[in-house]
């Protein structure tokens, strides 16, 4: 018989794969960033950089106050300790991942797929003879050098992006360019994949699908600490059906043991390195792109706590914010709050706070704390609390307070 968790252990374990419930560190150095990279196994990219880029923010909500610059090593130099490319979505991951996921790749979006062959083909050839023969260059520059037709908008293709853009993504998304580094405007810098990968040509080597998808479904199991089907083929987004089969066959080899959790009604699966604490000394803001939030249903069976992206949402069909951050403290969501750094100003502002259902006695003040430490990692000398949310006036005295 299948043993049974109770919802609060199915919550440790989960906090404690993802290395949240333990307390920061004193110091932080290039190791312990590598040590949640290897935890993680990626850090999800995203452009909106109202309060952070988001890759940043997940080694924060871990390790508290780190030199940022320490990821941009690991990511622009030699030998790099992750690469980009696509995972949950556009991510980091270690360089290990990189061929799993390659023979996983499944996106064909924004690609050069609907261009003439005529069009598309010496254009890409051209593109990897550039590369190949000079420094790694932006879209934007590619497009410069290249001239000509690539330069022109493809308005009938529906993005309107240039043609040598569409072509890049399509070469990146096949895994032959890679990313050298960003530029400070954010922009990628195009590489051949061999000389960006810390495994050279060797990382072009093509992996096994069937086998990529159970290495890869051993990896997410492990990240998750407990997951379902659903859960472990979204984080690197396999095919579910493809999933469930590595699931049976990691079951067999003892990787992953059949659970029962309180209250769910999908099977779940324990990983076999999974440890469940026995306490969370949690106190982390979470970037809306972490791993721990990226399955939103597998977040409301684990904490009831329903949590959802509302940057799209047109502002006055928004309930929480733009840029909402939840607040994690000890083994439960206590808070969220919509914050935005005020860079001219120096200031973090706190849009909106809302307490969550049920949340300790002491949110508002070890919220506060969060906060004032967050404002400092990040230049700012201000906290502002507006008066949104029914947390505002508390958290508004205990920023006072700090």
């Amino acid at each position: 018989m299948e043993p049974t968790l109770t919802s609060a252990q199915a919550r440790r374990a989960a906090l404690g794969a993802q290395g949240l419930a333990k307390g920061r560190p004193a110091a932080v150095a290039a190791g312990s960033v590598r040590g949640v990279l290897a935890r993680l196994h990626l850090l999800q990219i995203d452009s909106v950089n109202v309060l952070s880029r988001s890759h940043y923010l997940p080694l924060y909500s871990r390790l508290g106050p780190y030199d940022t610059a320490i990821p941009d090593r690991l990511a622009g130099k030699a030998p790099r300790g992750m690469v980009e490319y696509w995972a949950h979505e556009a991510s980091y991951v270690r360089p290990e991942l990189f061929a799993d996921l390659r023979a996983v790749q499944r996106r064909v979006w924004m690609t050069a797929h609907s261009m003439p062959a005529g069009v598309r083909d010496p254009l890409s050839t051209e593109i990897m003879s550039l590369l190949a023969g000079g420094p790694p260059l932006t879209a934007r520059e590619i497009a410069e050098r290249i001239g000509g037709s690539s330069g022109k908008p493809a308005a009938n293709w529906g993005w309107n992006w240039s043609a040598s853009k569409r072509i890049l993504e399509d070469l990146f998304a096949a895994g032959l360019l890679s990313s050298a580094g960003r530029t400070p405007q954010f922009e990628r810098l195009y590489a051949p994949t061999a000389a960006v990968h810390p495994a050279g040509s060797a990382a072009m080597e093509p992996s096994d699908p069937q086998e990529a998808v159970l290495r890869l479904t051993d990896v997410a199991a492990r990240a998750h600490g407990i997951a379902t089907v659903r859960c472990m083929a979204d984080y690197f987004r396999l095919l579910q059906r493809d999933t469930a089969a590595a699931v049976a066959t990691l079951v067999k080899r003892g990787r992953l043991r059949p659970v029962r959790v309180a209250g769910w009604r999908a099977p779940a699966y324990l990983h076999a390195e999974a440890v469940i604490p026995r306490r969370s000394s949690a106190r982390a803001l979470l970037s809306p792109f972490d791993s721990m939030v990226f399955e939103r249903k597998r977040l409301e069976s684990l904490f009831d706590f329903r949590y959802r992206l509302e940057i799209y949402t047109p502002p006055a069909g928004r309930r929480y914010g733009y840029y909402v951050l939840p607040f994690l403290l000890g083994d439960g969501f206590a808070a969220r709050v919509d914050l935005k750094a005020d860079r001219t100003n120096k200031a973090l502002l706190v849009q909106a706070a809302h307490r969550e259902e049920g949340a300790p006695a002491q949110t508002a003040v070890e919220l506060a704390a969060e906060l004032r430490m967050m404002a400092d990692w990040l230049g700012l000398d201000d906290v502002i609390v507006k008066p949104s949310g029914d947390l505002a006036g508390a958290l508004k005295l205990a920023v006072c307070r700090e």
